[in-house]
């Protein structure tokens, strides 16, 4: 895959995202939600998406060969503008501030620009390329590991802490919000070992200590300063573990 190739695909998101974040007021949003196929903001959104499509096109014409003409510009903007107006025609009738439906949207957006992307090039070898790096054993490897860190790890360290939760009783907290702190901790932790900066895992530990610092102070509970202590060490101890087991086994 060249250079040039890439950049058109890489254009095609950079639209996408001004056009959806940068360029669409919220007054849109709510008009869409409200008159749906009947909101002229919402053609006028899908428009403006075909235009900018249309405009990175053009830059991929006047910038490389002159592989494509106006007719092929004129049918990419037109596949962007008509998706953009369907996909988000379809959300307005599903429930609003839902993250699933956010992603989904988002999804089928990036989907359509692939499309896009793959027939400006008349190949699908950049598809067949990305395949054949998904597979090999490294990027697996890795996948696993931040897979690893995740959802299963925290299960094992709450099996491990199990006999001290019921001493601990902290009501003030928010709900499963220590689980998903700490699968961020791990992927941070994880991210950190991979990148050989075992130094900023020491920055993190410490950063997160003097957000606890208080709160553990004023509860002047020794058996929760305990168990935070544990859990914290437990879960980067793990990562640390896990991750320097994979650079070893990644090592040439």
């Amino acid at each position: 895959m060249s250079s040039a190739e890439l950049s058109l695909l890489v254009g095609l998101i950079l639209a996408h995202l001004s056009g959806d974040f940068l360029l669409q007021p919220r007054a849109w949003v709510e008009e869409r939600y409200r008159l749906r196929h009947r909101s002229p903001r919402l053609a006028q959104h899908a428009l403006l998406h075909g235009l900018l499509a249309g405009g990175v096109l053009l830059v991929a014409v006047a910038t490389g060969p002159a592989t494509r003409g106006p007719a092929a510009i004129l049918a990419g903007a037109l596949a962007v503008a008509g998706s953009h107006w369907l996909i988000d025609l379809a959300k307005a009738r599903l429930p609003p501030q839902q993250l699933r439906w956010f992603l989904l949207d988002q999804a089928l957006h990036l989907l359509v620009l692939l499309g896009v992307w793959l027939a400006w090039l008349g190949t699908p070898a950049p598809l067949t390329e990305a395949l054949h790096w998904f597979v090999e054993p490294q990027v697996l490897g890795v996948a696993t590991t931040y897979l690893l860190v995740t959802r299963p790890l925290s299960i094992a360290i709450a099996l491990v802490m199990q006999r001290w939760s019921s001493e601990i009783h902290d009501p003030g907290t928010l709900a499963e919000a220590g689980a998903r702190i700490g699968m961020l901790e791990r992927f941070l932790v994880l991210t950190l070992v991979l990148l050989d900066q075992l130094t900023a895992v020491g920055f993190l530990l410490a950063a997160k200590s003097v957000l606890r610092f208080g709160d553990l102070r004023e509860s002047r509970d020794r058996k929760l300063t305990e168990y935070v202590l544990l859990g914290t060490l437990l879960s980067v101890a793990s990562t640390l573990v896990i991750g320097l087991t994979l650079r070893l086994l990644l090592a040439p």
